[in-house]
């Protein structure tokens, strides 16, 4: 199924942050953040058992439990299963190491089988406190795997969580299910398979202002072929765009805070927030079912619901693209 057709708006709310995510973040502030949400009108949530070692699924779970849950769209992602013993030692998680310090302490299990898929469900509805998840997507395939390595992993995926979820979602079970990563080759591989068909994929960071090349020449267009949508994780890249000082859950490099300068001056210019210029981006492309930043105080929530509906003038898009900050290629609002 389109997820055009099971998102209930443009606008979700991704709850990476709600697992610590650079921070420890209290629970009252964490609470209020979901309801500030729910308040605004937001009705699609994202999370994953890997923000936080399960922490942000529960601190979701804890304020949607007083929900309709009729009223909702719910997704979460296969791939991380959270186990009940602690973590010893420092876990490698690759260039997402130290990303969720503050989380959990329970140890985390690569492993995209099928039973370890099915665990991971059952986890997770646990932690949430819910009889039903609507999407799955299948978590960071390519993650922490470089070369060839990662093609093993690819194929234990499709072997297992692809066929799982597609069993689960005939039996409607789930609505549906697809990708949920930061890199552009798993979906382009998944794409082209014969069997297993996702309905559609989350990507982080790959199709925003600062980062959208790979996505839009080679992703997109097979993507609209095949009829399936994109949900935009990631629009403020990792938090540069909104303000922050990271990049690819890194320190930004002088070259990204060059270009983030020159995007500033252009918004200033035309008197337009960077946060509407960054979704408004985002969710101009045909393929784009739904953006859902991240955010961890109530006030950002407002922000993030102002400037998805924040007019910006056709002048503002005409220079963004004659100043090269975005491919002459990609789509933009139809204003522009």
């Amino acid at each position: 199924m389109s997820l055009k057709h099971i998102l209930p708006g443009r606008l979700g709310f991704g709850t990476a942050p709600l697992g610590n995510m650079f921070r420890a973040i209290p629970d009252e502030e964490a609470r209020a953040t979901v309801e500030a949400a729910w308040d605004h009108g937001i009705r699609f949530y994202d999370t994953a058992p890997f923000y936080g070692a399960g922490l942000a699924e529960e601190r979701l779970g804890e304020v949607l439990a007083g929900k309709p849950r009729d009223e909702y769209v719910l997704s979460t992602k296969v791939g991380r299963v959270v186990l009940d013993e602690h973590e010893t030692d420092v876990p490698d998680f690759g260039e997402k190491g130290g990303l969720f310090e503050h989380g959990n302490p329970n140890k985390i299990l690569h492993e995209w089988t099928a039973e370890a898929t099915e665990r991971s469900i059952e986890g997770s509805l646990k932690r949430l406190g819910t009889d039903r998840l609507d999407i799955v997507w299948v978590h960071d395939i390519a993650q922490d795997f470089h070369g060839d390595a990662w093609l093993g992993k690819f194929e234990e995926a499709r072997t297992g969580a692809f066929r799982v979820l597609s069993r689960l979602r005939d039996e409607g079970v789930i609505k549906a299910w697809g990708l949920g990563v930061n890199k552009t080759e798993p979906i382009e591989l998944t794409l082209a398979l014969d069997e297993p068909q996702p309905d559609g994929f989350l990507l982080a960071g790959r199709y925003t202002l600062l980062d959208h090349g790979h996505a839009l020449n080679r992703l997109l267009p097979v993507a609209q072929e095949q009829g399936v949508d994109m949900v935009v994780g990631g629009p403020y890249s990792s938090g540069i765009l909104a303000g922050g000082t990271h990049f690819e859950y890194q320190q930004a490099p002088a070259e990204i805070i060059e270009r983030v300068g020159k995007l500033r001056a252009l918004v200033a210019k035309h008197g337009v927030s960077i946060k509407a210029a960054a979704l408004q981006f985002s969710l101009a492309h045909p393929a784009s079912a739904a953006v859902i930043p991240g955010a961890t105080r109530p006030s950002r929530i407002a922000e993030d619901t102002a400037a998805l509906n924040e007019t910006v003038p056709a002048a503002f898009w005409t220079e963004l693209r004659a100043a090269g900050l975005v491919s002459p290629a990609a789509p933009l609002p139809d204003n522009a």
